[in-house]
């Protein structure tokens, strides 16, 4: 992306990157002042491949690697006084990998269709972002820098014709689970009215202190140096190493050695009820009907897994929101794209939410499924979206996106 350029194809003006914070290794993010005359490195957060680039396909562009990855972009109809709903967009990726500035998340056709503001953001991942460790890390430093990045979009958003007063905050696996601890945390109150929280996997939320500082202490020991120096080449070893530790003891596949740790700052445990700061708020929340088919083990069924995984809590959340006061609503995606064995996968949502059809042409988990089809699909998708961000109301997705309505909670 270049900054303020004009694409004709979705007549939008793309800003970025543009840095939203600075933080110190392992420590939280400072606002960047007004007159600070240095731009941008459009880094993104150092990060491992993607474990999902086989259902995925490996991102078609590259950005360098660096920990000034506070950055985020923004596509935007008109810098002008449009005063338009503002979508801020959390990526996935297992609090591991992923990046706002990947072009997969290019928020222009969004933008174009629904006169909205789209803020793509990065946030810092790992063990550089959620490491819990006495005397070097608090943890949960990438939720604090989700928050600065609201904070920044309250104060400037104007400029790039968005109102402040009208933020809904989405997220998607990783970034959902953000999105839910962030509608609780004291930080982020007032900061956005809606939130979206798209294939959350909510058992995996948060860890307990205790076992994060187990796993920060067999990383530093794995290490061998200290980390507030290291190489960030031997920093993402260490953590690769941690990553296959936990799996071999913890046994929980699903889960990242480096996730949000519950009780500590912002965080709260998984099955808390929500607190107070969701009364008001419109929530959307949802799951695609095969989930589970790019995580299951050997012998699992996906369907089974993906009931366990998503379903099941997403429902039982949606339910505490609704008691606690929140407006919400609920979807799932069926679509199946012919060609693909991975069905209603997830992630398959993402090429119809931002219509970036060439960042995702390369995607196995499309399938054969024809350009002409997928852009269909996600002008639906996008419209049904875009009206809960602009209204807080949400219809039921149509036939081939849904086979029928999901309950909502009462």
């Amino acid at each position: 992306m270049t900054d303020d350029t004009m694409t004709a194809r979705t007549e939008v003006v793309r800003t970025g990157p543009i840095r939203y914070a600075t933080a110190e290794r392992f420590a939280r993010p400072r606002p960047v002042p007004d007159d600070d005359p240095r731009p941008a490195t459009g880094e993104i957060g150092p990060q491992p491949p993607s474990r999902l680039d086989f259902a995925m396909g490996p991102p078609s562009d590259t950005h360098p690697q660096g920990e000034d990855c506070l950055n985020l972009s923004i596509a935007t109809p008109a810098r002008d006084a449009g005063a338009r709903p503002v979508l801020v967009w959390l990526h996935g990726g297992g609090f591991s990998s992923g990046a706002g500035l990947m072009d997969w998340y290019d928020g222009g056709v969004l933008a174009a269709e629904g006169d909205v503001v789209v803020v793509s953001v990065n946030y810092r991942l790992g063990a550089l972002g959620y490491l819990l460790l006495d005397g070097v890390s608090e943890g949960n430093l990438g939720l604090y820098d989700q928050v600065e990045a609201l904070r920044w979009v309250q104060t400037h958003i104007a400029a790039y014709g968005g109102d402040a007063s009208d933020v809904t905050v989405l997220g998607q696996s990783a970034g959902g689970i953000s999105v839910r601890l962030l509608m609780e945390m004291p930080e982020a109150r007032g900061l956005f009215r809606r939130a979206i929280l798209q294939s959350a996997p909510l058992e995996i939320t948060a860890r307990p202190a205790e076992e994060s500082r187990a796993l920060g202490r067999y990383f530093a020991d794995t290490l061998g140096t200290d980390p507030r120096t290291a190489e960030i080449t031997d920093i993402l070893a260490a953590q690769g190493e941690t990553a296959r530790f936990h799996l071999r003891t913890a046994g929980r596949r699903m889960e990242p050695a480096f996730i949000p740790v519950e009780g500590v700052g912002p965080a709260p445990a998984p099955g808390a009820p929500p607190g107070g700061s969701v009364r008001g708020l419109d929530v959307l929340y949802g799951w695609n009907a095969d989930d589970m088919t790019v995580f299951v083990g050997e012998g699992e069924d996906p369907a089974v897994r993906t009931r366990e995984v998503y379903e099941e809590p997403l429902t039982r959340y949606g339910e505490r929101l609704a008691r606690a006061g929140a407006r919400v609503h609920a979807y799932r995606v069926d679509w199946r794209p012919a060609g693909s064995p991975l069905g209603a996968t997830h992630c398959l949502e993402l090429p119809l939410l931002f219509g970036t059809h060439d960042a995702w042409r390369s995607a196995p988990m499309l399938g054969t499924t024809p350009r002409e089809e997928t852009e269909v699909l996600g002008s639906t998708l996008r419209s049904a979206w875009l009206a809960f961000a602009r209204t807080g109301t949400f219809a039921t997705l149509p036939a081939p996106l849904t086979d029928g309505p999901v309950p909502l909670p009462s």
